[in-house]
């Protein structure tokens, strides 16, 4: 009760941010809900005198509803159709998601961006932007102001990916009587969902294919999702031996988070009542609920971040998220040319 009592004037607050932007998420979903929930949540921030009484809500929508958010996620995955049909495209994520996080890696020691950030950029570009970021912020115990930025950055090169990689397909001549190619481009290059279909559905378009591309590419895109598993866990490792200095064993009990459990479970249980002739369609109230989530828990995060520190220190963020974005292209297409989807 005394939770209650305290934490509801922010979820309340959260609430009234997160509607508006989930609905925005659905008339330009180039941009998403995320991106409205943390710009109206930095911008009604500034209007917010004290924000005492709202404190415990907010930090409730921004850590546990995150986390349920990547819980529910699970509930989109068919393991066995993931597996099945994504296998093409293995190789090719392997290569794209280790080139990110290298590039990550050195190019944030050289440009001294803050380490934290620096591991959601890259582990959100690598995989599948928000939902990335989404799981990695609790386990490396991210702030506010970090995942804002993070997201930001990987909105930016969405959009951009969303606009450009139709015309560069196009330019560089992949077959345009069949979406397979530029499918796995757009599933592998491209980092958010909403960016992936509006980049693959484009692409239809252009050529009157129908939904071969959207199909291809989402399904890539849902092979990608599955690295948030071993990512998390290897951060989640780093994260217990960094805590103390090393000075301690390791506990893997301590380290190991434990939502990223429920997500494999919620996979499981998903894949195992589709075998058994459950229709994927039981399962999206729960896949739409997960995204709302994702919209409440960047609402939140928008009101804990300062929107001026953030634009004051958004340009070393962007020059890693570029390089990120640019490998992870790079990389797809030239791992498609090497094994002659192209």
């Amino acid at each position: 009760m005394d939770f209650v009592k305290k934490g509801f004037p922010g979820i309340v607050v959260c609430l009234l941010i997160a509607f508006p932007s989930w609905f925005l998420g659905k008339l330009f979903p180039v941009i998403g809900g995320p991106i409205f929930g943390i710009l109206i949540g930095m911008t009604v921030t500034l209007f917010i005198k004290d924000k005492a009484k709202l404190k415990d809500g907010i930090a409730f929508a921004s850590k546990k509803v995150l986390q349920w958010a990547v819980i529910l996620l699970g509930f989109g995955m068919n393991l066995s159709v993931i597996l099945e049909t994504g296998r093409q495209s293995l190789p090719i994520i392997i290569c794209t998601i280790s080139i990110s996080l290298i590039i990550a890696f050195f190019v944030s020691k050289l440009l001294a961006i803050q380490g934290k950030t620096a591991v959601l950029i890259g582990v959100g570009s690598s995989i599948c932007g928000g939902s990335a970021v989404a799981a990695a912020a609790p386990v490396i115990q991210a702030s506010d102001e970090e995942v804002a930025q993070s997201i930001s950055v990987i909105f930016f090169f969405n959009v951009l990916a969303a606009l450009i990689f139709p015309s560069l397909g196009k330019i560089i001549g992949f077959d345009t009587t069949s979406g397979t190619a530029f499918g796995i481009f757009a599933g592998t290059a491209v980092n958010d969902t909403s960016s992936v279909t509006a980049a693959a559905s484009t692409w239809d378009s252009l050529f009157n294919l129908g939904s071969q591309t959207l199909d291809k590419a989402v399904t890539v895109k849902l092979t990608r999702t599955l690295a948030i598993i071993p990512i998390t866990l290897v951060l989640a490792f780093l994260q217990a031996k960094n805590a103390d200095g090393g000075k301690s064993a390791f506990s893997f009990k301590r380290s190991f988070p434990m939502f990223i459990l429920y997500f494999v479970l919620a996979s499981v249980i998903t894949t195992v009542c589709i075998h058994f002739g459950v229709s994927a369609k039981a399962f999206t109230p729960l896949k739409t609920l997960s995204k709302f989530f994702i919209v409440l828990a960047m609402s939140a995060i928008g009101m804990n971040t300062d929107i001026v520190k953030l634009v004051k220190n958004g340009g070393k963020p962007i020059l890693l998220g570029f390089c990120c974005w640019a490998g992870i292209a790079a990389v797809s297409l030239v791992m498609q040319h090497a094994m002659h989807l192209w």
